[in-house]
């Protein structure tokens, strides 16, 4: 078969956005990532499209090798405004956290993860414009996951076996 994709128009670009913010909306983030990819193909910095795309792609995460974090991460440090760049980009350290979490991972191998998203919201509240609090909106739900499970359960024992080898 030889299909080939067909460009969208420049006129069209803030339309297929809200396109792809509302099939976000409606849990299909595989549509609004096909939207995205093609107002990217007319528009390659386009700012929402970027965005939208790194959003769509961290709905998709399900906790496994198969997530495409690196692409995600990728695609929000292609974002110009420093706020958005930092909020965003914790924000995928945080979803990817969440992901393995529900997946089952043990919570000592994500804390880390929390913790980088952590610092991203930090960096985001430090540049963010007024009344914008979504930085620290994110920064405690990270908090209140790390609070609800023991505080145990995030740091890894770490037995020491004594070999009997005095060197």
């Amino acid at each position: 078969m030889d299909y080939k994709l067909k460009s969208i128009s420049q006129a069209g670009i803030t339309e297929a956005n809200s396109k792809a913010e509302l099939y976000r909306l409606l849990n299909e983030p595989e549509e609004a990532e096909s939207i995205c990819h093609d107002v990217l193909a007319t528009d390659p910095e386009n700012q929402t499209a970027l965005r939208l795309l790194g959003l769509a792609i961290s709905d998709q995460f399900q906790g496994g090798a198969d997530d495409r974090y690196v692409e995600c991460e990728g695609i929000f440090t292609r974002l110009t405004d420093p706020y958005e760049r930092a909020y965003f980009t914790g924000l995928a350290h945080e979803r990817r956290a969440k992901a393995q979490l529900r997946a089952g991972r043990p919570p000592y191998t994500l804390l880390v993860l929390f913790e980088e998203a952590m610092k991203c919201f930090e960096e985001a509240e430090r540049v963010r414009p007024k009344s914008n609090d979504d930085a620290m909106l994110r920064w405690n739900r990270c908090v209140r996951i790390l609070q609800s499970r023991d505080e145990s359960e995030w740091y890894q024992k770490v037995e020491v076996l004594d070999s009997g080898d005095n060197y």
